[in-house]
């Protein structure tokens, strides 16, 4: 069978961008998402483009349960996932701390740092048994700096960064190659999910500037993915040439 890799959070952005990216280099997939016909959706194109076998499992990275039981489904042979990517992920809002909505917060540190913890749990006993495997968490230039109305989305970025240092660490007794990739400014549905629909507020946060795409941080991901067995890039900040980090981004008038 040839190697496989778990994508979250693959019907849109990142997630789906990660999918056709795997496809084109014949991975065979396992794609997961909370909107059943998305998801149905990104399977069908997958493969029929691609040629390539793809399991959908529609399911709520926040939910414990429901993370274990899809991952429990899973026939034996597709258990032996090679890159397992958490990239299911949200920021929502935009407020000063003592504005914010606390549903707001929940939602992002169950599906921010709960359901990459939930995931990985459950997939990762095949991966110590057959010592082989690569987790890519996508964490942000948030994880790394905490800017003006950021407070809970960078602490759940910042949570993402300590805990795949963390992985790292505990993992490296069983040979398992653990990823933080770190992308800024990327023209997704990001900010339409973190302003709650608001179109016409989100293309503000991206005029003036060429941001990141979608397909800029597959690419990236992609190659993290695909080095010898013996070299592992444990960390990596991407932006877009506009951007530093989470602070300093340049706009022209």
């Amino acid at each position: 069978m040839s190697s496989i890799a778990l994508i979250t959070g693959a019907t849109s952005g990142f997630g789906k961008a990660l999918a056709i990216k795997f496809a084109t280099n014949r991975y065979n997939l396992i794609i997961t998402g909370r909107r059943a016909d998305r998801l149905q959706e990104v399977k069908n194109t997958l493969t029929s483009t691609y040629g390539i076998e793809v399991i959908a499992l529609c399911f709520d990275v926040r939910s414990r349960k429901a993370a274990f039981e899809a991952i429990e489904q899973l026939p034996a042979a597709w258990k032996a996932v090679d890159v397992l990517i958490n990239n299911a992920g949200l920021a929502l809002g935009r407020d000063y701390f003592d504005e914010a909505s606390i549903d707001d917060w929940e939602n992002m540190i169950d599906t921010n740092l709960k359901g990459l913890l939930y995931v990985t749990k459950a997939l990762i006993p095949n991966m110590i048994e057959r010592r082989k495997g690569h987790i890519i968490n996508i964490g942000s230039t948030a994880g790394k700096e905490v800017y003006e109305k950021g407070n809970t989305y960078c602490a759940t970025k910042h949570a993402v960064n300590a805990i795949s240092q963390a992985m790292r660490i505990d993992l490296l007794r069983h040979k398992i190659k653990v990823t933080a990739v770190h992308p800024g400014a990327a023209d997704t549905e990001f900010s339409t999910v973190r302003f709650k629909g608001d179109e016409e507020q989100a293309r503000k946060v991206y005029e003036g500037y060429e941001p990141l795409t979608a397909g800029d941080v597959a690419d990236v991901v992609y190659y993290t993915a695909t080095l010898p067995p013996h070299v592992c890039i444990n960390d990596l900040v991407l932006t877009c040439t506009a951007q530093a980090n989470s602070m300093y981004l340049y706009k022209e008038q």
